[in-house]
């Protein structure tokens, strides 16, 4: 068995999931995420669970519960083998993670999904930015950059709130790329991510418990709650673990512009959200400077110190 053969579904996702090209596992990580954002911004206005609405924070919370419960189910040896170093960073990846969705969902209850979520591209544009050494790379997030300025023309003065959470949300994307990529390091397959979702949700209690009790005592509601989790967080970033171990923080940064173009297509089919001429040559933009960036992956070494029991 491989060294990630412990998480997920087995053998042949594994496999699937460590030889397939970085950019087709982000557009699927990107679908996988932003249907779970439709379903979450949906759920804001009640649109669907039949209330008059669910709290973005409450609804983040419970996104984080539905996704450690399943990663933690689909991964084995997760209760031990974990040194106190490792503990720690996965705990703050998990706390970083979870405030990252809070806030991002309170902008998406005030500002277009695709712009909140290009707005936010600041962040890891940051961290490519920091460790772009190349003169191609540097061409390639010169494009990926304009292009989110681009996409990210939100009128401010009715969005103001709006616009500094998800600069908030920005941030705390930036410690989510490079304490993540840490964690994915670590090879104990989705096994910390699970936990770190498990730590954070039951940190993040006193923001999102209040209110909650509506979703608690309605088994629709508690369903589709549970699944923004499964879509957002265990399929999406459970992808992401994956590709952090094969690919330099600096190429998933950049490749994270796939984000707010995926993000535009599906706020415009779920949420009717339709992109302007400008928007799409801001996507345009983007596609191209992934297109441009070197493709260069991680070495791995065979000798990796084991760290999950044998």
């Amino acid at each position: 068995m491989d060294r990630d053969g412990e998480a997920v579904t087995g053998g042949p996702v594994t496999r699937w999931l460590s030889t397939t090209q970085p950019e087709a596992l982000f557009v699927l990580s990107a679908i996988a995420q932003y249907v779970g954002a439709v379903i979450a911004v949906l759920l804001f206005d009640g649109t669907i669970g039949g209330t008059d609405g669910v709290s973005p924070q409450t609804v983040a919370w419970f996104r984080a519960i539905g996704a450690a419960l399943v990663l933690l189910a689909f991964s084995r040896g997760w209760r031990s083998g974990w040194t106190r170093e490792q503990l720690v960073g996965v705990a703050f990846f998990g706390v970083i993670t979870v405030l990252m969705n809070v806030f991002f969902y309170l902008a998406i209850e005030r500002i277009d999904l695709g712009k909140g979520i290009t707005i936010e591209f600041i962040g890891p544009i940051a961290v490519a930015a920091a460790t772009t050494r190349s003169r191609r790379n540097a061409v390639a997030l010169l494009f990926a950059f304009a292009g989110v300025v681009v996409l990210g023309g939100v009128e401010i003065d009715d969005n103001l709130l709006g616009i500094v959470y998800i600069l908030i949300a920005s941030a705390l994307w930036a410690g989510y790329i490079v304490i993540g990529s840490r964690v994915a390091q670590v090879d104990r397959g989705v096994a910390g991510l699970g936990l770190g979702l498990a730590i954070g949700a039951l940190v993040t209690t006193p923001i999102g418990a209040p209110g909650s009790l509506e979703v608690w005592t309605s088994p629709n509601l508690l369903v589709l709650c549970l699944a923004v989790g499964v879509f957002s967080n265990a399929i999406g970033y459970g992808i992401d673990q994956f590709t952090m171990r094969r690919i330099p923080i600096r190429r998933f940064s950049l490749l994270l512009a796939l984000l707010p173009v995926t993000g535009t297509l599906i706020g415009w089919i779920g949420l009717g959200q339709q992109p302007s001429a400008v928007d799409l040559a801001g996507i345009s933009l983007v596609l191209v400077g992934v297109a441009v960036q070197e493709r260069d992956e991680i070495e791995r070494v065979e000798a990796v110190v084991r760290t999950d029991p044998a």
